[in-house]
């Protein structure tokens, strides 16, 4: 018998220049902390002693928690708090978007699912009321050591470039969260591909740059033929961040490059819409033809 058809689409972002201008730059200025020293000079000079940047800019925050410095007594749940002011900054029509998307496949009888993987602060992420009541899941790194009188110590979680990859394999397999909480080791679990709740052809991955190309990678490849999209923002001609953009457009890493709008007629919402109703298109003709 031909293998079942998934009726399932899963549609994942990154979070920091994404959805929101970088959640961490805000956490800083919010503390009055020189954000241009953080990231020019501070965080590359961790680099430059061979830290992954993921953990370059975890170990400067901790070093800022504390008496006397600049983040305080800082806590899980003020970083949940302060979560909701980044909301405030969200790109705009992401809401009404993912509304949308939403009737689009249910006309269709076929579910769809949002997730966020991101290597900013999880707790930061999860302070995001509408991420948080419309998203299936959201990945980010975990800071943890609090206690009533002193603020977080110790890093819980790290989520580097490629170490994204791990919770697509587990959007792939369908492992909850919870269950992946309890056991990181759930996601090396063998799962036949005929199985799996989302295979990667039903994936479309939103991401922002370098950090991404992993996901990108994985979602798309001469095996998976998922849907990555980039996220460009304004620059300089000259500046670093537009030779990323010309070097993942050539290597053919993405489908296109947008710049973060999602309001109705966008380039960004229209491609993802499209995107969204090709997937739905092919799933229907899949069906069909089983039965």
């Amino acid at each position: 018998m031909p293998d079942p058809v998934s009726n399932t689409i899963a549609v994942i972002f990154d979070y920091d220049d994404t959805i929101v201008p970088d959640s961490l730059t805000q956490l800083l200025a919010y503390h009055s902390i020189d954000t241009k020293k953080f990231w020019k000079q501070e965080w590359p000079k961790l680099i430059r002693q061979q830290y992954d940047p993921t953990h370059a800019y975890l170990r400067l925050i901790l070093d800022k928690i504390g008496t006397g410095r600049p983040l305080g007594q800082l806590t899980n749940n003020e970083l949940f708090e302060f979560g909701s002011q980044v909301e405030k900054t969200q790109y705009p029509g992401l809401e009404p978007l993912i509304k949308d998307l939403k009737k689009r496949v249910a006309k269709r009888q076929i579910n769809i699912e949002f997730y966020i993987i991101s290597s900013g602060l999880e707790e930061i992420v999860r302070g995001n009321n509408f991420i948080r009541e419309n998203f299936s899941a959201i990945y980010g790194c975990r800071l943890a050591g609090e206690t009533a009188t002193s603020g977080l110590k110790y890093i819980k979680r790290a989520i580097t470039f490629t170490e994204k990859t791990r919770f697509l394999f587990e959007i792939n397999k369908g492992i909850p969260q919870n269950v992946s909480d309890r056991s990181a080791m759930e996601v090396n679990k063998k799962i036949e591909k005929k199985e799996r709740k989302i295979p990667f052809d039903n994936m479309i991955y939103i991401g922002d740059g370098l950090t991404d190309i992993p996901c990108f990678s994985v979602v798309k490849n001469e095996q998976n033929k998922g849907v990555p999209i980039g996220i460009k923002h304004r620059h300089g001609r000259k500046s670093e961040k537009i030779k990323s953009y010309l070097e993942i457009l050539k290597s053919g890493r993405v489908e296109g490059m947008y710049y973060p709008e999602y309001n109705r007629g966008s380039d960004l919402g229209d491609f993802i819409k499209l995107a969204v109703d090709t997937i739905c298109g092919n799933l229907v003709i899949q069906k069909k033809l089983i039965h």
